[in-house]
């Protein structure tokens, strides 16, 4: 082949695609031709892309190549010929080698890999800046005579390469000290530092190790202060081995153990369970008692406390529960300046889904979103605190991270369980650049963060992936996994004499909601056990619900008749309920009951309410409304919030409500592959493109034909994959031929390649005034 450009215009279209499909940054945009898509193939940033994807041996068998072109790889990897045949082909197909007689870097590769197997430059290349009277005493220096005449740099520098072609007896004659630095080299990096590198220095008068090595050419000055190791000497010294160790197959897992699927899944359904309820339980509470934004973003170590406190979890679980709601859009911050963290109206809806469904929506959420719930409570680099659901939370490719971890265990034979560290050893074998630029400590935490939040997700039981965390990770839909593995919902609960009411499983939505309004919860586990208070029936009334319709709903679910304590408390408490009516003066009461008010006025522990009397039934405060409420509760009344024009102010549960801002990004997508239809029509494109300079619009009036028919010749175009010749009008009105290779016909356009404009485009349906079917020829 005459050049990579050509060599890729001789692949087949099945080559093409795979290449495409494996780089789909290359057709952003689609490139005019084939020449344009093995420039933009060449360029850095694609091969640094490239080179990213490529495991640990992948990537060797390219630097040998580098190395060492036209020899034996697998002699020179010692690895089998059959795992090398498969590394060159991924190579070939990714479009870094090329080449019909052996592989060959292509384009671009030699620049994006400075030291290939931490080699460094050969020796003519290591000594090419040294000026030509440099050159000639080193030749003189290793061969003992004089160089006369004017000295010819290209010569001397073939003939330096042949005299250290068997360093051998140069090492043994530099003394032990020098050959103890050169072993600091061997095996990369291949350059040090050291001062004066370029001072001029020879065999007999060499005093240093560094400098017998620099008179011997066994090191070459870079610049004054840099000295590399020529590439033939670290080869010798390696022995003729590019690799320390094999590197052929990737770092073990722990050995499997007898595979238990049904236990795995068992394991992560009950966690999967868990987790929803506690997101559940935890957007309730901040829906009725919203919690602070920090001015700083964030949520407030105490308020993170409180949650962990509410929900019975260590305080890395309650900032994971909190962050996966977040980015599942259920959780978002009200207003720009005093703001609160409050449900979305999207929690609404999600509440309306079955528990595998909501699952299925955190679990998306969690593995797409950029944000880290394991940095909350570490401190940044300036030794700040770094708060849950904050912007410091975010990290670049933490996505990628956490699917590469998890791709780790979902390709481990059933019955393996790998830790953290087995993880990050396997990922640094799989993706050794990418994996290595993520950066030292946050990338080494990485995996282990992740390990412990999908088994707390239920993505993973006992350390495997469960069969709905497969799906997950596969892009299926896991909720058909999850849904037999749950338990089903009960609408019926006991009530006990103690006030208590036991759940013997989840309960449907609405009751669920209704109970945790008039009940708090005391125990959770098989059974969650409710307990009715004074208080929590006045929340249920402050919502808005009646002593009636709370016995009504109690009495439905209930598996019995309702006990008698029960009927007394919310008799009761909804006969005191509302005497009180407290609004603002600042804040006043009222009630019907003068006597009331005197008991308020003679209560000591009312002497701080700063009370005084407007009329025999109307005490008025200096206090705000919302603190009067509070301390009148703390005298165990049960007072309600009035407007000025005496309605009764009702705080529904779902009270607290905000859309999250436009600019918002409550999930942070990673890049997506190119689409399989846009892959196809970017391969026809390419070789139009290279075929564009033998095609021109027919001669004559451009076709013309109904509008009807224009769509649907352009569509069967499409299906067929057939040229098409179009009259198309400009922005003017002017009329032109167009041979288009159609891609699509969507949204009012056509899109296209445009092979008299050897470009992709798209075309105004409306503007086009006819089409006609091109024949092969």
């Amino acid at each position: 082949m005459e050049s990579f450009a050509d060599w890729l215009r001789a692949r087949d279209d099945d080559a093409l695609r795979a290449l495409l499909s494996a780089r789909p940054e290359l057709v952003t945009p689609v490139p005019a031709d084939l020449a344009a898509l093995a420039a933009r193939a060449a360029t850095p940033a694609a091969i640094s892309r490239a080179l990213d994807r490529l495991d640990r041996f992948t990537l060797a068998t390219l630097e040998a190549v580098l190395v060492l072109p036209g020899t034996d790889l697998a002699t020179a990897l010692a690895a089998p010929p059959e795992r090398v045949a498969e590394a060159v082909a991924t190579l070939t197909e990714n479009a870094l080698v090329w080449g019909d007689q052996g592989p060959r870097a292509a384009p671009g590769v030699r620049q994006a890999v400075p030291h290939p197997a931490g080699l460094g430059p050969p020796i003519a290349e290591a000594f090419a800046g040294y000026p030509p009277a440099r050159l000639a005493d080193l030749v003189a220096d290793l061969t003992g005579e004089e160089q006369n005449g004017f000295p010819d740099a290209g010569r001397l520098l073939a003939r330096l390469a042949e005299l250290l072609a068997d360093p051998g007896p140069l090492v043994e004659d530099a003394g032990p000290e020098a050959r103890a630095a050169l072993e600091r080299l061997v095996w990369g990096p291949p350059s040090g530092r050291v001062s004066d590198a370029r001072r001029p220095v020879r065999v007999d008068t060499a005093a240093t190790p560094i400098e017998r090595l620099l008179a011997r050419g066994l090191l070459a000055a870079e610049d004054d202060r840099t000295v590399t190791l020529p590439r033939e000497i670290a080869l010798h010294l390696r022995g003729g081995r590019l690799f320390a160790e094999p590197c052929d197959a990737p770092p073990p897992l722990p050995a499997p153990g007898e595979p238990r699927p049904d236990r795995v899944a068992s394991a992560a359904a009950g966690e999967a369970f868990t987790a929803v309820r506690l997101v559940e339980e935890l957007l309730e509470r901040w829906s009725l008692a919203p919690v602070p934004v920090l001015r700083s973003g964030g949520l407030a170590v105490r308020d993170l406390r409180a949650a962990a406190t509410l929900l019975d979890v260590e305080d890395w679980r309650a900032a994971l529960l909190a962050e996966t709601a977040l980015a599942a859009g259920l959780l978002t911050r009200s207003g720009d300046l005093d703001g609160e963290w409050v449900p979305t109206p999207a929690y609404d809806l999600w509440l309306l889904r079955d528990v595998a469904g909501r699952w299925v929506e955190l679990a998306r959420g969690w593995l797409r979103t950029d944000r880290v719930p394991g940095l909350a409570g570490e401190r940044d680099d300036r030794d700040r605190l770094i708060n849950a659901l904050s912007e410091a939370v975010v990290r670049g490719g933490a996505a990628d991270l956490r699917r590469s971890a998890l791709a780790v265990l979902a390709g481990a034979p059933p019955g393996t369980s790998a830790d953290a560290d087995a993880v990050r050893a396997r990922l640094a074998w799989l993706r050794p650049r990418w994996y290595a630029g993520r950066g030292g400590v946050f990338r080494d935490r990485m995996a282990g963060w992740t390990l412990r939040e999908a088994a707390a997700l239920g993505v993973t039981g006992f350390g495997e992936p469960s069969p709905f965390g497969r799906a997950l990770l596969a892009g299926e839909d896991p909720e058909p996994l999850l849904e037999p593995l749950l338990p089903e919902p009960v609408d019926r609960i006991l009530i006990q004499a103690d006030l208590t009411a036991v759940a013997p499983g989840p309960l449907v939505a609405e009751l669920a909601r209704e109970l945790a309004l008039a009940a708090d919860v005391e125990s959770t586990g098989g059974a969650t056990v409710y307990r009715f208070t004074p208080a929590s029936v006045r929340r249920a009334l402050d919502a808005g619900r009646t002593a009636a319709e709370l016995t009504e709903l109690l009495g439905r679910h209930a598996t019995g008749p309702l006990p008698q304590p029960l009927t007394y408390l919310i008799e009761d408490v909804a006969r005191r309920h509302g005497q009180l009516r407290v609004g603002s003066v600042a804040s006043y009461v009222r009630t019907d009951a003068a006597a009331t008010l005197d008991e308020i006025l003679a209560d000591r522990r009312a002497a701080g309410l700063r009370l005084f009397r407007l009329a025999p039934t109307v005490l008025a405060s200096a206090l705000p409304r919302t603190e009067l409420l509070d301390a009148l509760r703390d005298l165990g009344l049960a007072p309600v919030a009035e407007h000025p024009g005496g309605e009764v102010i009702v705080t529904r549960p779902d009270a607290h409500r905000a859309e999250p801002p436009p600019s918002a990004e409550i999930v942070r997508l990673r890049p997506g592959t190119a689409d399989t239809a846009m892959i196809d029509a970017a391969v026809r494109a390419l070789r139009a493109g290279d075929e564009a300079a033998r095609y021109a619009a027919p001669a004559g009036e451009p076709p013309r034909s109904p509008a009807m028919a224009t769509v649907e010749r352009l569509r069967g175009a499409v299906e067929r994959g057939r040229r098409v010749w179009i009259g198309y009008l400009d922005q003017q009105g002017q009329s032109s031929s167009r041979i288009v290779e159609p891609v699509r016909v969507d949204g009012g356009f056509l899109t296209g390649y445009d092979a008299t404009r050897a470009a992709v485009h798209r075309f105004a349906l409306h503007r086009i005034t006819g089409v006609t079917e091109l024949d092969e020829g």
